[in-house]
């Protein structure tokens, strides 16, 4: 992911004027780098070490939708609408 498409991913889901560490954004920077190795992973089936890295980035954005789930419960499906996660 490159510096304009992370500024981007910033812009669209800060909660105020320079934030970039609310869960919305940091949810939103996993899935991006979920989607690019998912992608990444469709070519290169045996590449072992980047599907390690992929379960582990998966994992993290669970953990955090979890806590926003519990912290606040419209934030949440705000942000799971935007992003197109969970039918």
């Amino acid at each position: 992911m490159d510096k304009t498409k992370k500024q981007e991913i910033i812009r669209d889901y800060e909660q105020h004027e320079g934030d970039t560490g609310s869960t919305e954004v940091q949810v939103a920077l996993l899935t991006e780098r979920i989607n690019q190795l998912t992608g990444h992973m469709v070519a290169n089936r045996h590449d072992y070490g980047t599907q390690r890295g992929l379960l582990k980035l998966v994992i993290q954005r669970r953990r955090l939708l979890s806590y926003l789930s519990k912290e606040d419960v419209g934030r949440y499906h705000k942000l799971i609408k935007s992003l197109g996660l969970r039918k």
